[in-house]
């Protein structure tokens, strides 16, 4: 996901509990190279992964909903960009990041 923003649905659901986890680049690589449903919305983004990472990541704007078990690598800016700013993925490798691992544990 290209947000730190982790779904929950309320219709379904009253409550949630998800712990996180700030990982390194390596970790994240990984894990999605074991393969992922992806939720990265921008492209910039996705090609910025794609170079860390060494894998194809789609650019999927979809609603998603975690369930109890699942889990979510996230790519997190540490900063918050001017609204409607879209980062080409060159302007994305010059900001600080953040991997972070999401996991719904209840």
């Amino acid at each position: 996901m290209n947000t730190l923003i982790t779904p929950i649905n309320f219709d379904k659901d009253e409550e949630a509990t998800i712990e996180f986890e700030r990982i390194s680049v390596g970790t994240a690589c990984k894990t999605l190279k074991n393969g992922f449903v992806s939720a990265v919305g921008h492209e910039g983004t996705a090609k910025v992964i794609e170079q860390l990472c060494g894998i194809s990541v789609p650019v999927e704007r979809r609603t998603i909903f975690f369930e109890k078990g699942d889990e979510g690598i996230h790519f997190f800016l540490k900063q918050r960009l001017p609204e409607g700013k879209v980062l080409s993925k060159e302007e994305l490798e010059n900001l600080d990041f953040w991997f972070v691992r999401s996991k719904r544990i209840m």
